[in-house]
Formats: C-alpha cells, structure tokens, sequence
C-alpha cells in the first residue's frame, strides 16, 4: 500500500546496510517508492542485484547503487562512503539495518558468538555512521538517520543475552547521538520491531520454540496469540515507519524508539 507521495524523498540520497535482509530490502523498495535515490550495501552481490531490479521494475527510473561491502571491515566502510557520494552525491540518509541474531542463555554463550553479534550489531554501526555524519555536517547537510533496534533493546528475554545487549547498544547510541546530531541539523531515531515475518524472525521464533520443545508452527501461533494485534510484523510495515522518520514528516521527532510490536509491549 503507497502512503507516501512519489516525492516524499525526491532530494534525498538515503545509503542502507544490511540491504539483502528483510526489512533492508523492503525499505530499499519503499524508498525508491517514495523518489529517493538510494545506495543500498550487503555482502550478497546476487541478492543486492536482484534488489536492484525489483525497484527498477517498481520505479522505471529508479536511482540505484550497488556497493557490496564487509562493514566489519574499515577499509569497507570508508570506501563504500567515498564511491557512494562519488556514485550519487551527498548522502542526507542513512539506514543503519546490518545486524545478525544469535546467542544463547549466558552459562552456554561462547565468546565467539558474543563478539560476533557485538560487532556486526554495534560497532560496526556505529562507525559507518561516525563516518556518514562526519560528511554530513561537512556538506551542511541536513538529514535524518534511522537505526533498526528491536523490543529486545527496549527489555531483556529468555536466552537473548547478546542479541538484546546489542540491541540496547543501539538504543542507547540513538538516544545519545541524537543530542548530538540535532545541532547541525541531522535527525536520529530507531526502529524497535518484535518478530517480523522475515528468515530472521522465523529463525527467532523456532529457537524459541525448541527450547520449548515446540513445532515453529505451534510456537508461531503462541507468539501471535500473545499479541494484541494477533499477528506478527510484516517487513513492509516496518519499512514504511522508516520512510516517515526519513522524510520531512517527522521534522520534530529526535531520539525516539519506535516500537512495531502488533501491540505486545506498550510503555
């Protein structure tokens, strides 16, 4: 469903991560939807050039970058920023959607895994946008950047310890940065979803379930159950609650948390 004009991000050139994930790749699609030109990353070219044809049939003229990057990587993070401005311009969007699940109840964590998830979720986020910030403000640029959280940034569950520790990371950063960003101009806020029906989100939910000793079918129903809404996130929605904190229409919104949770956590 179209709820944005065609020209909502018509001046904007919006660069997003974790762009052959579900929720990256819906949000690829609304954007050009909604006239942005758009430098999407991951690390799967197949998937990031199947993406790309699927917003050049959605928009004839789509503006499209395709940039395959490691942002585990420091040298992968400063030339994805150098070719996507070379590519498109000033960048005056970013969304920060790169992120793994993982980890386990914490008297069966590896180390590994932790650092893992840590990096990947945190700290490599935080240093692409150390970077794109840093072009922004030198272009006086205004911007808006949106990081993808999670509800397990906002409260703890059951043998979640690192995924939810990364999640509060970027929760955190959001809420901190956005002090900081606002002074030239620059919005920052995050997206909090809980299970969205993505290869992330069902992986979620059969963990769950066999730690339960439930089917995915069977765990899938209690969790929708649970909910308010009686269902799970569709990655669309989540991408269109995106879109608004990118664009104009959010002009006033700093800092927030954006819960998409069909209801399940209200505070």
């Amino acid at each position: 469903m179209a709820i944005f004009k065609e020209d909502a991000l018509k001046q904007e050139h919006v660069l997003i991560t974790g762009a052959t994930g579900g929720i990256g790749f819906e949000t690829a699609k609304a954007a050009v939807q909604a006239g942005a030109t758009i430098t999407i990353t991951g690390r799967n070219k197949e998937k990031l050039k199947t993406l790309k044809n699927e917003c050049e049939k959605l928009v004839a003229d789509a503006k499209v970058t395709v940039l395959p990057a490691d942002l585990n990587k420091e040298q992968d993070r400063a030339t994805l920023i150098e070719n996507a401005i070379k590519e498109r311009g000033t960048i005056t969007g970013l969304v920060n959607s790169a992120g793994i699940g993982g980890g386990d109840t914490l008297d069966q964590l590896q180390e590994e895994d932790l650092r893992k998830v840590m990096e990947l979720n945190y700290f490599s986020t935080v240093l692409l946008t150390q970077l794109v910030y840093s072009k922004m403000r030198d272009d006086k640029k205004k911007g808006s950047i949106v990081n993808l959280s999670s509800l397990s940034g906002l409260r703890g569950t059951f043998g979640n310890t690192a995924y939810s520790a990364s999640k509060f990371a970027i929760t955190g950063f959001t809420q901190s940065f956005a002090h900081e960003a606002i002074r030239d101009g620059i919005r920052v806020n995050a997206v909090c979803p809980g299970f969205v029906d993505t290869e992330m989100g069902r992986n979620s939910i059969e963990s769950k379930g066999k730690r339960e000793n439930k089917s995915f079918e069977e765990e899938l129903k209690a969790v929708e159950e649970a909910m308010p809404s009686g269902r799970i996130t569709q990655p669309e929605e989540v991408a269109n609650s995106i879109i608004y904190l990118l664009s104009n229409a959010s002009e006033n919104i700093i800092g927030e948390s954006l819960k998409i949770s069909g209801g399940s956590v209200m505070r």
